[in-house]
């Protein structure tokens, strides 16, 4: 699956670069604002980072298609009813990265501005967390996510700010609580190419 997924990435790239009016490569990091929902975790957002890089496309004057691929890290705490639920004391924190492929349709009503809005594909990397019952581990591999932002163009450097809401269930262990993430963004990028 996550083969054929970047396959897919790929492929759309290679097609549009080579039909587009222009392209761009670039590098780009920041932090994440992130939060876990459910009643397992605390209602609250904590702090990570995002790098990685992109591509830009442009489809004519006014669109363009942007794909990353992006290292995501995540850090949640655990709420008291955690460990009520599931019968573990010392789990406190949870930490998660995540491949994160981002594909987003870039509207620009301005040479400076574009409005940003796409599906984003996570793949779990890794976790701090492995749950003792049975041997599972507590999330699910894959997370999918919609995100919308903005993007300010100054020449080469990109400055954005995004919001990225996801659709998944993230909880592998059972279906007594739903686990979904919410994220907000902001960085800045830089045109290498």
């Amino acid at each position: 699956m996550k083969t054929k997924l970047l396959a897919l990435v790929l492929s759309v790239v290679t097609f549009s670069a080579a039909h587009s009016q222009g392209f761009h490569l670039g590098i780009k990091g920041g932090a994440n604002v992130n939060k876990l929902t459910g009643k397992s975790f605390n209602d609250e957002f904590s702090f990570g980072y995002h790098l990685g890089g992109f591509a830009e496309i442009g489809l004519g004057k006014k669109f363009s298609i942007q794909p990353e691929v992006v290292f995501n890290q995540f850090n949640q705490d655990t709420a008291s009813k955690f460990s009520q639920v599931y019968k573990l004391d010392n789990l406190s924190k949870v930490k998660l990265n995540y491949l994160s492929i981002p594909l987003l349709l870039n509207y620009r009503p301005s040479s400076f501005l574009s409005l940003q809005v796409g599906p984003q594909f996570g793949i779990l990397m890794d976790q701090n967390t492995k749950l003792v019952q049975n041997g599972k581990d507590a999330f699910k591999k894959g997370d999918f996510s919609m995100l919308g932002g903005v993007q300010l163009k100054f020449s080469s450097i990109r400055i954005y700010g995004r919001y990225a809401v996801g659709l998944t269930n993230l909880n592998d262990i059972d279906n007594s609580d739903k686990w979904k993430s919410q994220s907000f963004q902001v960085g800045v990028g830089l045109a290498i190419l």
